[in-house]
């Protein structure tokens, strides 16, 4: 078999296996108590992270399936939040292209106005199906903290996985320049 077929596998093997850690860490009683803050959603940072970088690592499917898990065990209203996601992250995909030769504080602030739109999305579709969004305070401190965490989880993929940025003249497995 081809050993870019291989790591593309591989790495979206890595991004299950990372999604399950992530979704058991969260999981975990840590405090029995009700929390004042609320930690970064690093799934989402590391979708998008991954879709901006590396969007072959990261197919809409996977996508969709991480991240209807993650709203079933996370108690979010199913499929919501997922689709929002997987909208956003598509998105991101098709401006790949044009965020390769950008900087990283362009690639940061696309990825916060980003989750501040599907944030506000989330609430407002909450809000008329008469569900409680939780929060505004919380979800605002969610958005912030995951925000000034997006270049933690940029460095991890980066220095730990090697999901960086493909370059201009790179090669898909086809041939073809990516």
């Amino acid at each position: 078999m081809d050993t870019g077929v291989l790591q593309i596998w591989g790495m979206r093997l890595l991004f299950i296996l990372l999604t399950l850690l992530i979704l058991f860490f969260h999981l975990l009683p840590l405090n029995a108590g009700p929390s004042k803050w609320a930690s970064p959603d690093i799934l989402v940072a590391m979708v998008f992270a991954w879709a901006v970088r590396r969007p072959e690592y990261v197919p809409i499917l996977l996508v969709a399936g991480a991240m209807l898990l993650a709203d079933l065990m996370l108690q979010r209203p199913p499929g919501l939040w997922s689709v929002l996601v997987v909208c956003a992250a598509e998105w991101l995909k098709s401006r790949e292209r044009r965020q390769r030769e950008t900087t990283f504080a362009l690639e940061w602030l696309t990825f916060a106005g980003t989750l501040i739109v599907i944030t506000i999305l989330y609430r407002t579709v909450m809000m008329v199906l008469i569900l409680a969004p939780g929060t505004l305070m919380l979800s605002l401190v969610q958005v912030v903290m995951t925000i000034l965490a997006y270049p933690a989880v940029v460095g991890v993929s980066y220095f730990l996985f090697g999901v960086r940025r493909s370059a201009p003249g790179d090669m898909d497995r086809l041939g073809r320049t990516l």
